[in-house]
């Protein structure tokens, strides 16, 4: 599947994704993943930084709030006409651009910091996706992101839980199969009943790759490892959202931070 599937697919998917996000029906990343992130994110105050994949800008403008200056592009032109719509309603500074990952609209060495909230997973040639963000980074410059975690987003997978509804295990199998764009039909799980079923299932294009081929398309990219993480929801948050105690199981998430090197020849 190519880019152009993958945009269409991604911009059929926009207006009720924004729509479910909004009402607050994407409980991971609102009690878990974003908290995470943010957490794990160095100081960007007066640095310039790029959001890949922005969706309806809700974590981009997390990290405009602190004092960043923010670019932001995503493949969705539905996506991107939500993201400025709220900048218009509450500025931030953030430029909004439709672009795809993989040709980014932007000079070498233009930004100090890359940020990609859940969209890499999604993209074919995420290898080329990498290489662009290493061209637009300065010499010393990170990229974080945060993907599904590989080892439990497998083409096989089945949440085991027990007589009370908590998760006590997770099965897996196919790690090693390779999907190329094969698509998923899903949609929040915390969205009532009666909300599902008036709104179409997302049409999401699965990507699938080995943690080692994360980690070698990083390495093959010049770029260096700082830091990773797995987030586990507290029993606090778990007591505030029940809806994520599964996560205490498995990771559902990979977050890594990686350095373009300070002295580089590109």
């Amino acid at each position: 599947m190519d880019e152009r599937e993958v945009g269409r697919l991604w911009d059929g998917n926009a207006e009720t994704w924004t729509r479910l996000a909004r009402a607050g029906y994407d409980v991971y990343r609102d009690a878990l993943n974003t908290p995470a992130f943010l957490a794990m994110l160095p100081e960007v105050g007066g640095l310039r930084g790029l959001d890949v994949g922005c969706g309806e800008g809700h974590n981009t403008r997390l990290v405009a709030r602190r004092g960043a200056r923010l670019s932001a592009i995503d493949i969705s032109e539905t996506f991107i006409r939500h993201a400025r719509e709220a900048e218009e309603r509450d500025p931030l500074g953030i430029d909004y651009r439709v672009a795809s990952a993989l040709r980014l609209p932007f000079a070498d060495a233009e930004f100090d910091f890359v940020t990609a909230f859940m969209s890499l997973m999604d993209m074919p040639r995420v290898e080329t996706a990498v290489a662009e963000v290493r061209r637009i980074l300065k010499p010393g410059g990170f990229f974080q992101f945060s993907i599904t975690h590989p080892g439990l987003d497998t083409p096989h997978h089945k949440n085991l839980r027990d007589a009370a509804g908590r998760t006590y295990a997770y099965e897996v199998g196919g790690y090693f199969d390779r999907l190329d764009g094969q698509i998923a039909e899903w949609t929040f799980s915390a969205a009532p009943e009666e909300v599902r079923r008036a709104v179409p299932k997302f049409r999401v294009p699965r990507f699938s790759r080995t943690v080692s081929e994360w980690i070698n398309l990083l390495v093959a990219a010049g770029l260096v490892i700082e830091r990773a993480e797995e987030p586990c929801p507290t029993d606090a948050v778990v007591a505030e959202c029940a809806k994520v105690q599964d996560a205490q199981i498995m990771p559902y998430f990979l977050h890594v931070r990686v350095r373009k090197p300070a002295r580089s020849a590109a």
